[in-house]
């Protein structure tokens, strides 16, 4: 059968299942029945383990194939230890090809011995771009990394952990549950690094407030329940809250431009964080300490890359996130790099028509420039200044697409900026990839094996 010869392969690979499973007699007899041939015997170990190798060179190549043709990429990466205790750093790629289509996907994880320091970090990445070949391109790597509920959260904590660590309490709330007509549903235990799930937590308890009163009423337990009071703590942390999952979901994206909705995030957060009059005095210390690490964390990011970014996305280029003081400069900053950019590429299929006489000198009858003497590069961003901003749930990769060959320097610039992702969230996934590669009975795959097989079925 050499159809399923060369699925056995793919399966085993992308789907995280080991080698050793061809050596599975169980297997042999369903896929005997399943074909109808007794005498069908799987392929051997080495076998498969050649194919892998094969799979593995020829998506290498199309990978490859897509960086070549990518005028800039962005990487990030992270460390991640197995559970043999050794210690990987896995690097994804992010790229905007020449249909403007956004690709993120692993470039490899591999196995390091030293410890974290920034030298060694830079020297990893470092030859993980040899290994691909684009040291030729400019690579960008980056990644974004008191209040009075401190009683309110320590009591939810405790109970959430009543019913999950046992079976038992577990049973009897579902049984209760069903009783009065909820949902069944496992209550939440929040962790430090894991997003949201302090709110998902509230949310829990909150929905199931009658019912966790009714279980616990019948057993025997030390449990403090939360009062009224703390109750009404818990619904407005959820309101503070709520923001900040819609910005942490939004920014963890890598299937679409992320990197250029940060500010315009973070000036959502600082917004939503405005004291008012009617704020109790424990929101109030709630949202001035919740800003001032914001602003902390705003100062130690690159704030003039983000800006730039921000202006090349049509949705946000008005500029409304930042303070009107800040906003020309970027705009400064734009017309530099377009006059120090490479010359536009004629894009395939199309002339690259300059732009109509009259509907230019239209256009520049409404800029505020008084100079008589604007180069072509001033004329391009003050050309895109005065376009119709986009709408918000229109893909700003999908309108360069329809004005690269307007704007020319400009989208080779934009192919830049909104092709890099906001955070290293694709990273974090490959882990939790890796971690299903990687168990304690497979803890003995080389690091070569490990570096296939977790791309593979990333890719």
């Amino acid at each position: 059968m050499p159809g399923q010869a060369r699925v056995k392969h793919k399966w085993i690979a992308t789907s995280c299942r080991p080698i050793s499973v061809v050596e599975d007699d169980g297997l042999e007899l369903v896929l005997q029945a399943a074909t109808g041939d007794p005498s069908y015997k799987l392929p051997a170990r080495r076998t498969i383990i050649r194919r892998i190798h094969d799979q593995y060179a020829a998506e290498k190549a199309s990978k490859h194939e897509k960086m070549v043709e990518a005028r800039c990429v962005a990487l990030t990466g992270d460390h991640w230890t197995s559970v043999n205790n050794d210690n990987y750093l896995a690097v994804t790629v992010h790229l905007i090809d020449a249909s403007w289509e956004l690709h993120s996907f692993a470039l490899g994880v591999m196995k390091t011995e030293e410890r974290h320091f920034a030298e060694a970090c830079a020297r990893q990445f470092l030859d993980v771009a040899n290994q691909w070949g684009i040291t030729d391109k400019r690579a960008i790597v980056l990644s974004l990394r008191e209040g009075g509920f401190d009683g309110a959260l320590a009591k939810c904590r405790k109970v959430v952990g009543h019913f999950r660590h046992s079976p038992a309490n577990s049973d009897e709330l579902n049984v209760q549950q069903a009783s009065l007509g909820q949902a069944q549903e496992p209550l939440v235990q929040d962790v430090p690094t894991r997003w949201n799930s302090t709110l998902e937590m509230i949310r829990r308890v909150r929905r199931n407030r009658d019912t966790l009163h009714t279980t616990l009423s019948q057993q025997r337990h030390n449990l403090a329940l939360p009062t009224n009071a703390e109750y009404e703590k818990l619904a407005n942390l959820e309101k503070l809250l709520e923001p900040c999952r819609y910005i942490t979901e939004l920014l963890g994206g890598d299937k679409y431009a992320s990197f250029s909705v940060v500010l315009p995030a973070l000036c959502h957060l600082q917004h939503a964080m405005k004291i008012s009059d009617d704020d109790p005095a424990y929101v109030v210390r709630f949202k001035a300490a919740f800003t001032k690490d914001l602003n902390e964390r705003k100062e130690k990011i690159n704030l003039e890359w983000l800006k730039v970014a921000t202006a090349l996305d049509p949705r946000f280029k008005d500029l409304k996130c930042l303070p009107r003081a800040e906003r020309e400069p970027v705009w400064a900053k734009l017309s530099e790099l377009v006059k120090g950019e490479e010359p536009a590429l004629q894009p395939l299929g199309e002339e690259n028509p300059e732009p109509p006489k009259k509907k230019t000198a239209l256009l520049l009858m409404g800029s505020d420039s008084e100079s008589d003497e604007e180069t072509p590069e001033d004329n391009t961003v003050e050309r895109y200044k005065v376009e119709p901003s986009a709408s918000l749930d229109q893909c700003p990769l999908k309108w360069w697409s329809e004005h690269t060959a307007v704007y020319g320097k400009m989208a080779h610039i934009a192919l830049k900026y909104l092709g890099t992702p906001a955070t290293t969230v694709p990273c974090e996934r490959l882990f939790s990839l890796a971690g299903h590669i990687v168990q304690k009975r497979r803890s003995s795959l080389s690091p070569e094996n490990v570096n296939k097989l977790v791309c593979l079925s990333d890719w």
